[in-house]
C-alpha cells in the first residue's frame, strides 16, 4: 500500500513537471503560451556579457546557441511553435540572414507575462545599453526556419531552429529561427541592447512568453 502511494505521488509530480514545460495553444484567441525563465546574462564559460541578440532560446543544457544573448530561456521545440502558428491559419514566410536581407511573413505579436500577471510587449523588456532608453516598438514576423542538413553525408534534413534552439530573433544573424523582426543588419551596430533590470524579475524566475496571431 505504501509503495503504491509513493508511486502515485511520483507520477503526479512528473505530470506537473511535464505540464510546466508544455506550450498552451489557444485556438479561439489565436495565442501560444510558452513556459520560460528569465535568462542569465552571463554564462560561467564566458568572460563578458554580450548584447541581447534574440528574445527566446534554449538554455545551455540543451545547447541553445544564443543562451547568453537572450531575454528568456525555454524548453519547448521551436517546430512545435511553428506548427501551432500554422494551426491558426498562418503561412510561414521567409527568414532573413545577413546584410541586405529582410524578414518576411505574417505579422504576430510577442509578449512576456510576468509573475504578477502583468503582460508587456517584449520590446519593453529591453533597453539601450548606453542611453537606458527602452527599445522602440517593432514588427514581428512568422518567418519559419530553414531546413538544415546536420550530416553532409546524409540527405536527411531537420527543422533548423530545433538544432539552434532559437525561437525569436531580433537581428537577422541566423535563419534558423521561427520569428524575426523588421530590423536588418544595418540596425545591429546602432542597437546594443540589455534587459531592463527594473522591469524584469531575477534571473531564473519563471515567466510566460506569449505569441499572438491576428484574430
Amino acid at each position: 500500500m505504501k509503495s503504491k502511494l509513493i508511486l502515485i505521488v511520483l507520477l503526479a509530480f512528473c505530470a506537473r513537471l511535464l505540464a510546466a514545460d508544455e506550450i498552451v495553444i489557444d485556438k479561439k484567441n489565436k495565442s501560444i503560451t510558452i513556459p520560460a525563465k528569465i535568462a542569465p546574462r552571463k554564462l560561467a564559460t564566458l568572460d563578458q556579457i554580450y548584447p541581447v541578440d534574440v528574445i527566446a532560446c534554449w538554455p545551455t543544457e540543451k545547447k541553445g546557441q544564443k543562451a547568453h544573448e537572450t531575454v528568456v530561456i525555454f524548453d519547448a521545440k521551436p517546430s512545435d511553435v511553428h506548427k501551432a502558428l500554422e494551426s491558426f491559419g498562418l503561412k510561414a514566410g521567409k527568414p532573413a540572414q545577413g546584410e541586405g536581407e529582410k524578414a518576411e511573413g505574417p505579422e504576430v505579436k510577442v509578449f512576456l507575462e510576468l509573475p504578477d500577471g502583468k503582460k508587456v510587449p517584449i520590446e519593453k523588456t529591453l533597453v539601450d545599453k548606453k542611453t537606458g532608453k527602452p527599445m522602440p516598438a517593432l514588427k514581428w514576423y512568422f518567418t519559419g526556419s530553414v531546413m538544415t542538413q546536420p550530416n553532409p553525408e546524409k540527405d536527411e534534413k531537420v527543422y533548423g531552429a530545433d538544432m539552434t534552439g532559437t525561437l525569436v530573433g531580433i537581428f537577422p544573424v541566423t535563419n534558423q529561427v521561427v520569428i524575426q523582426t523588421n530590423l536588418t543588419m544595418k540596425d545591429e551596430p546602432l542597437l546594443k541592447l540589455e534587459t531592463d533590470k527594473k522591469l524584469l524579475p531575477a534571473e531564473g524566475t519563471p515567466v510566460k512568453l506569449i505569441i499572438e496571431a491576428p484574430k
